[in-house]
Order: structure tokens, then sequence, then C-alpha cells
């Protein structure tokens, strides 16, 4: 037999059935996203100048798709330049939240700059976010097939030591079976990053990963997303903003020097 192609020489895809989706846009409140931008105008307000500062998206365990809300951790550091995110400030917030309420994302400001994008530590804090939101939000999203190079077939009590030896996985059944399909479930989850500036403009990603629970196979990805605004009929009363400026005042610790050539390394 002679092959015409080389694609004629590649094995059969394994099968696999989508059971669940994951979000392909950000769909966040109206409030929670002007709430955003007032924290931007309460950094500059109470501390005098423009600054980094990182917050969590959140939404309920029912609806983890839908940003209700942005909660305000205490950052660590602020400075004109970057801010970063640790692991434990994530599991610090998510337990003092309320029992339905889930940290699904991050988000954080650029502030006066005008480098609309992700750095170079950006990325280091969606990979820490994601670690921590899929290990509590992670679902099974397909049944994939664990295709196994020389699966050997026995069944109870009809085989030997030499059966044993052969092949490189063996599956012992209580009755003959002349073919078995191996399914593994794979679960998957998000995280969503969104950056704003001072100016107004905002820009987010969505970030995945994959895990077959009997392969450990393990994938990730991430896309730009476009954000569909949802009007809940909340609004920022003057109350919320009141308490959140006690916030910035106690969670935002600008620091008097930042390290531009730092900056300027990851955006170039």
């Amino acid at each position: 037999m002679r092959f015409q192609r080389l694609s004629e020489l590649k094995p059969p895809r394994a099968h696999e059935r989508i059971l669940a989706t994951l979000p392909e846009e950000i769909r966040m409140a109206e409030v929670a996203l002007a709430k955003a931008f007032r924290l931007n105008e309460l950094v500059r307000a109470i501390h005098k100048g423009s600054y980094e500062w990182y917050g969590f998206t959140l939404g309920s365990r029912e609806e983890p798709e839908l940003v209700a809300d942005i909660g305000l951790p205490r950052n660590d550091r602020n400075v004109t330049d970057y801010t970063s995110v640790g692991p434990e400030r994530i599991a610090e917030y998510q337990e003092s939240l309320p029992r339905d309420r889930v940290i699904t994302g991050w988000i954080h400001s650029h502030g006066i700059l005008d480098f609309k994008g992700f750095s170079g530590t950006d990325e280091e804090n969606h990979a820490t976010v994601l670690d921590y939101v899929t290990a509590l939000l992670r679902k099974p999203v397909a049944k994939r097939e664990v295709v196994i190079k020389d699966l050997v077939m026995l069944s109870k009590g009809d085989y030997g030591e030499t059966d044993l030896e052969r092949g490189s996985v063996s599956l012992i059944t209580d009755v003959p079976v002349g073919e078995a399909r191996i399914l593994e479930t794979v679960y998957g989850g998000f995280c969503y990053g969104i950056v704003i500036g001072d100016r107004g403009w905002h820009r987010q990603e969505i970030h995945y990963k994959w895990r077959g629970i009997l392969s450990g196979q393990t994938t990730a990805s991430r896309k730009d997303a476009g954000m569909a605004l949802v009007a809940t009929g909340r609004l920022l009363t003057q109350a919320d903003i009141d308490a959140l400026a006690e916030e910035v005042r106690e969670k935002i610790k600008p620091e008097a020097r930042a390290p531009r050539e730092r900056y300027q390394k990851e955006c170039t």
C-alpha cells in the first residue's frame, strides 16, 4: 500500500465529547466597572497621585461567569509602574467573602500610564490567579478518549505472568472483552484578567486551563475578550463611595520611588 499524503500516516484522532463550555467574553455588571474607575479617582484624590493597584473580580458560585462586583484586598506594594499579586493575598481575601461569593479573576489599573496592555509582571499575576481560581471553580468540560499504545486485554483467572509482561498497559476484566475505550474526564476552568487606565480605557483577557483526570495532561491558553456590560439595577451610592474611600486609605500603600527601568524593560 502506498500513502499519497503524510496526513494518511497520522493515527486517528482521539474521541472527545464536550460536556460544558467556558466563557468566550466577559459579562460584567455596569456597577462593577463603574466601581473600578471610581477606585482610580479615589486613589488619585486620596494619595495625591496615580498609582497602580489591583483587585479581584467577584461572582456567585451559581454564576461565576458574571462579574457582579469588584473586591479590593490589601495591596502589598503600589507604585506608579506595576503591582503584584501573591497567592496568600488571594486566599486571604477569598476567606473574607460570604460563602456564595467567589473570586473569578483579577483587575488592575495602569493609572496614568498609556500602556494599554499586559506587562511581564501582569503575566505572572495571571498565572497565579488562574491556578487559584481553576482549583476552586473547575468543572467537567469534556470526556476524552485516552489512547493507550499496546493495550492488552486480559480476563480474570485466565492469564499468566507472561501475559502481564506484554504491552504497555494491562486491562483485566471479569469477563472476556474484545474491545474497550477509556474516556477520561477533562476538567476546565477560567479566570478573567482586566486592565484599566485613568483615561477611561480598558482591556481584558480570559485565561483557561484544562486537565485530564487520568492522563494528567494539562493545557492552558488565553484570548483577548470582549466585554458585555450587564444592567443589574444596582448603582453606586454615596455610602458605597464613602466606604470605598476608606478601603483605599487602608489598603492602598503608595511608595515614593518607582522602579521605572523595570516597567520600561517589560513593555519593550
